[in-house]
């Protein structure tokens, strides 16, 4: 009796059969696919330019150059940061330590980070009970309308916050899983860091919310006690963000419109990101901003169509219209930050851009192959074959687009170029591409495309500093005022303008005017350095040593190593002890 029944235990426990060599190779073939395609979509930008912001958030920041800015960045942030990212800015300070103005090394950390989330999707996707969840993965790296967030350096905080979100959202099924609490920790210690990424995560908790109507097709009490610490860091580093962007002294407000407005190019952005994402044809950095203030009634038509989307889904949520719900809801709610009701820095150039939609095109991917699925399993095997051939060149299609897109991002006068012959009609591609020319010491050029920024767009600052700063250094003088005092109209509230205005007027003579201006920019900012220095200058020159002397101690002061500001204090103390030993001698 032992001796069968030990014969029988040994028959129930025999180790489990192993996988088919075939699903190995599969396996290894679908990673190999997308990792080559990654590096072959992305190799012409991995030795691209800086570009747009990249050279004032890495290259010439401050804050990014400082030994302590590491500490600085955590610990006092109002002092050092536009906004409330302190993890992305952190990993941008590690980075300038490895790889300085090489700007391979930025663009690899970015296409790793890339490729990481490409198989997070997968794994995220196979969690949902797809059978083509490498599909997924599959698409995310070689959609085109991607290429912004992985070629363009400064958008690190997509690359890098996408990683963390994908795996706070897997921490948080294996919780609903299994109930175990550290899954819950980690989902909230993964979220956070998300957070100090990009702030627009704040959306996660709603993406919980959506997950567990899903799951249970209810949203019961336990889901929203599960979901309300969430909430609460969405609202803190929310109300952080907020704070750093209305304390940060910026220029001319972004100008919205009333709420109609507002609503109009909502449901417009919806229409056109979702339009992105199923054809990523014509895809450009500046897109033409739609005229919504005051908006037509055609304007609208996207809210109604939307609204029968749903409702439709909604009356077939029993079957497979709640996974319709699940991606599609997902890609609403991401997107909700971007569409206009609250104002972007961006909106003052235009009303969408492409790397918005890094996150939300997770939800649409989802959908895309759910809907595969479906159809796989009605077709019979001939359309079946012909159905994965399409989708083959659809893909191919993609890559080679996005390929093409990669190589533009390899050059800041390539990429400007592309875009004014595409959206002539926009002045950042012009007033950037001018800042292009000056780095490649092209004045005469340059100097055209300000001049078209400014005429394109009369408001638009940066053009109008561009283009004084350029007719200054092409020694027209008068010219160059005439523009700054126009930056200063437009931005009052900024120190740079005023400097620049108070360069130019002293130039020209104007002394007491050029003071007043320098004078203007060091009350706006108190640690502007060549203010100080310049109006100790002039006040040297017009014998009030010392109010200059003053001026250059508290200069001292704020930048106690730097040897101009030193060498002009020491000059004029020189000078103020040589005349009072003469005076005494006397």
């Amino acid at each position: 009796m032992a001796t069968r029944g030990t014969k029988k235990n040994r028959t129930q426990h025999r180790a489990p059969a192993s996988r088919p060599a075939s699903d190995d190779y599969k396996l290894i073939f679908r990673i190999g696919l997308i990792v080559a395609l990654g590096i072959l979509i992305y190799l012409p930008a991995l030795s691209g330019e800086w570009l747009w912001d990249d050279r004032e958030l890495i290259a010439d920041s401050v804050l990014i150059h400082d030994p302590d800015g590491l500490r600085k960045i955590w610990f006092e942030p109002a002092t050092c940061l536009f906004d409330y990212m302190p993890l992305k800015v952190s990993v941008e300070w590690i980075e300038w330590r490895l790889f300085g103005e090489d700007t391979t090394g930025y663009h690899v950390v970015s296409l790793v980070l890339h490729l990481l989330s490409a198989f997070l999707l997968w794994r995220l996707l196979a969690r949902f009970g797809l059978r083509h969840a490498w599909v997924g993965g599959l698409i995310f790296i070689v959609h085109p309308v991607l290429v912004e967030s992985v070629a363009w350096i400064a958008e690190l905080k997509n690359t890098l916050s996408l990683p963390f979100f994908l795996l706070a959202m897997s921490a948080l099924i294996d919780f609903d899983t299994r109930g175990k609490r550290r899954d819950y920790v980690t989902a909230l210690i993964l979220f956070l860091l998300a957070l100090w990424t990009k702030p627009t995560m704040v959306m996660f908790p709603f993406v919980i919310l959506l997950y567990a109507w899903w799951k249970r097709r209810r949203i019961g009490w336990k889901d929203l006690e599960i979901s309300l610490p969430f909430f609460a860091i969405s609202v803190a580093i929310g109300a952080a963000t907020l704070w750093f962007l209305h304390r940060t002294p910026g220029e001319q407000a972004v100008v919205l419109g009333g709420p109609l407005s507002r609503l109009a190019c909502a449901g417009l952005s919806i229409a056109f990101y979702f339009s992105k994402c199923v054809l990523p044809v014509n895809l450009i950095t500046i897109y033409p901003r739609w005229i919504v203030d005051p908006p037509s009634p055609l304007q609208f038509l996207p809210w109604p169509v939307l609204a029968g989307v749903l409702w439709f889904l909604w009356t077939k949520r029993a079957g497979w219209g709640r996974y319709a719900l699940l991606g599609l809801g997902f890609f609403l709610i991401n997107l909700a930050p971007f569409l206009g009701l609250n104002a972007g820095s961006y909106m003052k150039y235009t009303w969408v851009m492409d790397h918005l939609l890094y996150i939300p095109i997770i939800g649409l991917i989802g959908l895309a192959v759910a809907g595969w699925e479906q159809m796989e399993a009605q077709l019979a095997v001939t359309p079946r074959r012909i159905g994965v051939g399409i989708a083959a060149v659809l893909l191919a299609l993609m890559a080679w687009s996005s390929w093409g897109y990669a190589q533009l991002y390899s050059s800041l006068e390539g990429l400007w170029r592309y875009n004014i012959a595409v959206n002539p009609a926009a002045a950042l591609p012009h007033n950037d591409l001018g800042v292009a020319l000056v780095r490649k010491e092209r004045s005469a050029e340059a100097l055209d495309e300000f001049r078209i920024a400014t005429m394109l767009e009369p408001s638009y600052s940066d053009a109008h500093r561009n283009f004084g700063i350029s007719l200054f250094q092409a020694g027209r003088i008068a010219e160059s005022a005439a523009e700054f005092q126009e930056l200063v109209r437009l931005s009052p509230r900024v120190a740079d303008a005023h400097y620049h205005l108070a360069l130019a007027l002293g130039s020209l003579g104007r002394t007491a005017e050029s003071d007043d201006q320098y004078r203007q920019a060091i009350a706006l900012d108190a640690h502007y350095i060549d203010a100080y220095n310049n109006l100790a200058v002039s006040l040297a020159e017009q014998n009030c040593a010392p109010e200059a002397i003053q001026l250059l101690q508290t200069a001292v002061q704020i930048d106690p190593s730097n040897q101009q500001i030193q060498g002009n204090l020491a000059k004029l103390l020189a000078t103020k002890s040589n005349a009072s030993t003469k005076q005494s001698q006397k």
